[in-house]
């Protein structure tokens, strides 16, 4: 018919993506997303009222888009305006299942908690999960980048890498993915900190993506891992900028809760909860979570420290 066209739609598409995720009950998209200061880091933005997480994903088709978060029932929807093919829709739905550790089951340390006035009401909020990168790559990155600084400048920094070497939305170039490794082991350690100013983080950055790119390290296996934690603490202090700090940073992020992330902050909150304000080592802060095992991480992350309450604030992350 004159002045129609056809047009064959592929099978495998879908004009916008829209899904549904079940998470492992008790869940609480704002107590995911308030874990820790992620949520402050872009490709990642948050709407606390109604909690909508938003971010920007590099798909593995090469194209960015943007994830809109919110939460169900009995888990929460995932929105884009973007199409997306099967193949691109279960890629997204793996990703958000680890992002927001949909499965992750927490009721054997509830128990625990329960007997605990600080980590008490653990249950009831549905804290538990730590707010996560889809990789471990960004995760390694961003933890690279809170050492030995103010927040104020990790964000300045993970900002200033985004822009970058981010791949931008079509739609708003404004916003943009996490580089991949591909992209940063592209650059050089003179541009990274020229265009970025990650100072002394700039050759550990890039020998870290030209590592993973390279295949010397896969730093994604990590996620399932079946090794002992020692190993797999062993293996991340194998990374250049990455140090007892940012290995037990790690660990906890993928699931792992043997070791303490001791930085400049848990010497401050540990010494005014147990030590009256004085100066104290990494022996005091290990002493005071030792009984909580190989959850011990996990106990310190969500602890209701006294000096936080009263001085609710940015800290500085020091390794």
């Amino acid at each position: 018919m004159k002045g129609v066209i056809y047009v064959r739609v592929p099978r495998n598409t879908e004009d916008t993506m829209r899904m549904t995720l079940k998470a492992h009950h008790p869940f609480s998209l704002y107590s995911t997303v308030k874990s820790h200061g992620w949520w402050q880091l872009a490709p990642f933005s948050f709407e606390e009222t109604p909690p909508v997480l938003s971010y920007t994903l590099q798909l593995v088709s090469g194209r960015a888009v943007r994830l809109s978060i919110s939460e169900t029932t009995d888990g929460v929807r995932v929105e884009t305006e973007d199409s997306m093919t099967l193949e691109e829709k279960k890629g997204v739905k793996e990703t958000l299942t680890w992002m927001l550790g949909l499965d992750l089951d927490f009721s054997s340390f509830y128990t625990l908690a329960h007997n605990e006035p600080k980590l008490a009401r653990m249950e009831e909020k549905a804290q538990g999960r730590v707010l996560r990168s889809p990789t471990l790559f960004e995760d390694a990155i961003k933890t690279i980048l809170t050492t030995n600084t103010l927040w104020a400048a990790t964000i300045r920094m993970n900002e200033n890498l985004i822009q970058q070497f981010g791949k931008p939305l079509e739609e708003d170039t404004s916003r943009r993915a996490f580089p991949t490794p591909k992209r940063l082991s592209e650059t050089s350690e003179a541009i990274l900190r020229e265009k970025t100013r990650l100072g002394y983080r700039a050759p550990y950055v890039l020998k870290l993506a030209e590592s993973v790119t390279s295949g010397e390290i896969d730093l994604e296996s990590f996620k399932y891992s079946n090794l002992p934690t020692e190993q797999l603490r062993k293996r991340l202090l194998g990374i250049k900028g990455v140090g007892d700090y940012a290995a037990a940073n790690l660990l906890i992020i993928l699931g792992r809760y043997d070791y303490l992330p001791v930085d400049s902050w848990a010497l401050k909150v540990v010494s005014h909860e147990w030590h009256d304000g004085v100066q104290i080592g990494r022996k005091e802060v290990q002493d005071a979570f030792e009984k909580w095992g190989d959850w011990k991480g996990l106990a310190y992350w969500f602890w209701d420290w006294s000096y936080y309450r009263k001085n609710e604030k940015d800290h500085d992350l020091e390794e």
